[in-house]
């Protein structure tokens, strides 16, 4: 698959095109990954091949500059084939539109010496912590769940700022650390996703130059330090508003490949004991219909609010909190969604999605392991909308 050469210039079709030409031999592969508990290699290699990891990139820097959209649409194609693979692009895909919200000179350091250079992250605000010195900030602090961490040379760390005496308040703030700043702790043992090496990172009290952070203020909505030399509306998106999107493709792709496979099983096969054909069964039918709903209107609820604010953002409007605190409501309740059809096709399929080496039981796990993530916990985002349309304050304090 490396004789595929990316081109900038390529429309968002013939990219998504390359994307599904990678899905069986992802799909192969899925079992290594699994076993590496990271990207394969040649993966990586593929997946840069195919401009994958840039499909969010400003085009300035040679990058495709898709549409916001475009993190659903294209985890939905390679989850398909492999959850992990899937979790590992969108989350690194996604910090090159994030890198292009920076202060130009982050973005010239990075770019600079490698347009392909991935970045981690890791956005838990509470595992760092930052003091304001001359220049720029001392940081430290030990972040989990820094996905794909291992085939990156920066990371995108979140702290929280606060003055000695704390009288001024704290501040939310992403730091971008290079490799040499952070160790990296091998501890990814895990039950799902278990190709996404989402290790923990340590820092140690280093110094992070202004130009090298962001405030979440700086990026909740509205033009951002990036905007001087990024000036497309995708670079003014808010943020962790729109954060469940980044992922949220996955748990799709991941619940659309469990159907399509439950769909081709019931196709042609009988059952175990009474030998009547699967598919002949109203009970397997009215799964399929139940399951295939519940996706279909994930996919309309994740990309409506994709879309909807890009449309947004071209006509200038900053969203208001009511609607930030519904885009995270819909983000969750998505993948509720994705994770109710897997695990009512996964119950469906008998013993058949107990065997090791099928691959329902990899996308069972994955799809729990993608709904545990906090930004899908609904009672977290329920509560939250709850209270703002209570007209009581969010108590996200990155929105």
């Amino acid at each position: 698959m490396s004789k595929l050469v990316f081109k900038s210039d390529e429309g968002y079709a013939a990219m998504l095109t390359r994307a599904r030409a990678l899905v069986p031999v992802l799909r192969d592969r899925a079992a290594k990954t699994e076993e590496l508990r990271r990207l394969p290699p040649e993966t990586e290699k593929d997946l840069h091949a195919a401009g994958l990891f840039r499909i969010l990139q400003p085009k300035r820097i040679g990058g495709s500059e898709f549409d916001y959209v475009a993190l659903v649409d294209f985890a939905e194609v390679i989850a398909t084939a492999d959850a992990s693979t899937a979790w590992t692009l969108a989350n690194l895909a996604s910090h090159h539109w994030m890198l292009g919200m920076f202060d130009d000179r982050a973005q010239d350091i990075v770019w600079g010496r490698d347009v392909n250079a991935l970045i981690a992250s890791s956005f838990v605000f509470p595992a760092g912590r930052a003091r304001k010195v001359t220049g720029g900030y001392r940081l430290q602090g030990r972040w989990p769940f820094s996905s794909g961490v291992d085939s990156c040379a920066w990371n995108m760390l979140a702290g929280i700022v606060s003055s000695d005496d704390e009288a001024d308040g704290i501040e939310y703030r992403v730091f971008l650390v290079p490799r040499q700043d952070y160790r990296i702790i091998d501890m990814w043992n895990v039950t799902g996703l278990k190709g996404t090496g989402s290790n923990d990172i340590a820092v140690d009290d280093v110094f992070v130059a202004d130009a090298m952070t962001v405030s979440v203020a700086e990026i909740d909505g509205g033009p951002s330090p990036g905007s001087i030399v990024n000036p497309n509306p995708l670079y003014t998106l808010p943020v962790f508003a729109l954060f469940p999107f980044v992922l949220s493709g996955v748990a799709l792709g991941n619940a659309q490949a469990c159907l399509d496979d439950y769909i081709e099983v019931a196709r042609h096969r009988a059952t175990t004991y009474s030998r009547a054909k699967l598919g002949d069964l109203q009970s397997t039918q009215i799964k399929i219909a139940e399951a295939s709903a519940k996706i279909d209107a994930a996919r309309l609820i994740m990309r409506s609010a994709c879309l909807e604010a890009m449309v947004d953002a071209r006509r200038g409007h900053i969203p208001d909190m009511a609607v930030k605190t519904r885009w995270r409501r819909d983000g969750a309740y998505a993948v509720n969604l994705c994770t109710e059809a897997v695990s009512l096709l996964f119950a469906a399929s008998g013993a058949r999605g107990l065997f090791a080496g099928a691959p329902l039981q990899r996308q069972f796990r994955d799809a729990n392991a993608i709904n545990s993530h906090l930004a899908f916990n609904f009672d977290a985002a329920g509560t939250n909308y709850g209270r703002v349309a209570l007209d009581l304050p969010s108590q996200n304090l990155t929105l």
